[in-house]
């Protein structure tokens, strides 16, 4: 599966993006996914991750009740609501895919977008 992500951008503390993920195949269904961030000078960190029917969540504690992560089988396609953002929300926001694990792990994951750059400014 290939992975597209998008609607990163430079947003003022406090206020609101929605990232996008869209995948190409006929399987998307059939994978969990995830949602994962990278600041400068920073490991990889999970941020949230969706299971393939969309019935199990999990987030990061650091993203609770701010972030909220959703799919839409038909459309391929995998959201992630950020609210509240935080300085410290700013790094670039990658999604990834993969059919055996529902992980927090990023080495469990075999398929990742680009990345979308999102920037948050005091």
């Amino acid at each position: 599966v290939q992975l597209q992500a998008s609607g990163g951008g430079l947003v003022q503390a406090g206020g609101s993006l929605r990232l996008s993920c869209a995948a190409s195949g006929r399987t998307f269904s059939s994978y969990h996914m995830a949602w994962f961030r990278q600041a400068p000078g920073k490991e990889r960190e999970f941020v949230a991750r969706i299971s393939w029917s969309g019935g199990t969540i999990h987030y990061a504690d650091s993203v609770k009740g701010r972030f909220t992560i959703s799919r839409d089988n038909a459309k391929n396609t995998v959201y992630l609501q950020i609210n509240s953002l935080k300085s410290e929300d700013t790094a670039v926001y990658y999604c990834a895919a993969d059919s055996r694990h529902y992980s927090p792990y990023a080495s469990d994951y075999d398929y990742w977008g680009q990345g979308t750059q999102v920037t948050v400014s005091s």
